[in-house]
């Protein structure tokens, strides 16, 4: 069971932090509100502020459900890494099979879409994102939501080839069946970064692939209670970063500026 971070987390913070560790992040969610319109989500200012010193203080990922493009235009910070696609793209070696991931969800657009044109099974409200790599189903706006997932995860289980279903908040995420998750993508940037350990925050189902490893070189973070959440700990609101983000900074700047990332610390102000 995940416990109270600000509770219980400040020996566990004091334990992990340490010079070259990868501090990293999902981010609608988390570091951005949930939205309607996903195209309008933004990172408030106060945790725009600290994430751009962290990005003085310590290796920072970005590992989203969006598209690296659509992240980075999102950020006034330069983050060491920004995997999109939920662990797909950006990963080293990911291109190898790009092109293929590419072609399965043009495929999956194509067979929703025909199958979406019967109004009488499928609400108006419902809608197809194509990430490229990644195909998400948002049903955040039909009007009978239970309805919707039900219809939704029967077509889903008729598509060709074959898909992985990750649900998340009011959306189905369709990704190739070999595809690396969000677990997968946090080992392998601590392998190519050499980072000692992790910190990693986020708030939806496709984050407890990084819970679930339980890795004891990482400290993990849910943002809302959930009783089934494999994650060390939680914080009560998406709100609550900012503090979280103030502890993680105050750790950080005890130590010299690490040599991979000279520059001068600054001064935070609220």
């Amino acid at each position: 069971m995940s416990l109270h971070f600000f509770e219980h987390g400040a020996q566990r913070l004091q334990e992990i932090v340490q010079p070259g560790m990868l501090c990293a992040f999902d981010f609608d969610g988390t570091l951005a509100p949930i939205v309607k319109d996903p195209h309008r989500a933004s990172v408030p200012s106060a945790v725009l502020r600290r994430m751009t010193i962290l990005s003085e203080l310590a290796r920072v990922a970005i590992i989203s459900g969006r598209s690296v493009a659509d992240v980075g235009v999102r950020l006034d910070f330069l983050p060491e890494f920004v995997i999109g696609n939920h662990g797909i793209e950006g990963l080293p070696g990911w291109e190898e099979k790009a092109s293929r991931f590419q072609a399965l969800c043009a495929g999956w657009e194509q067979q929703l879409r025909h199958a979406m044109t019967d109004r009488t099974l499928f609400d108006g409200g419902i809608w197809i994102e194509n990430k490229t790599y990644s195909v998400s189903v948002h049903y955040r706006l039909a009007r009978n939501r239970l309805d919707a997932e039900s219809r939704l995860l029967d077509l889903f289980s008729a598509l060709a080839p074959a898909a992985r279903v990750v649900p998340g908040k009011c959306v189905f995420n369709l990704l190739p069946v070999d595809a690396p998750d969000k677990g997968t993508a946090l080992a392998q940037l601590c392998v190519a970064s050499g980072a000692p350990g992790a910190i990693y925050v986020g708030d939806d189902v496709t984050d407890e692939h990084v819970f679930t490893m339980r890795r004891r070189d990482w400290l993990t973070v849910r943002i809302e209670r959930s009783g089934d959440s494999a994650a060390d700990f939680y914080i009560h609101h998406r709100l609550d970063m900012v503090q979280l983000l103030d502890a993680l900074i105050g750790q950080l700047a005890s130590f010299k500026a690490p040599s991979w990332r000279q520059s001068e610390q600054t001064v935070m102000t609220r």
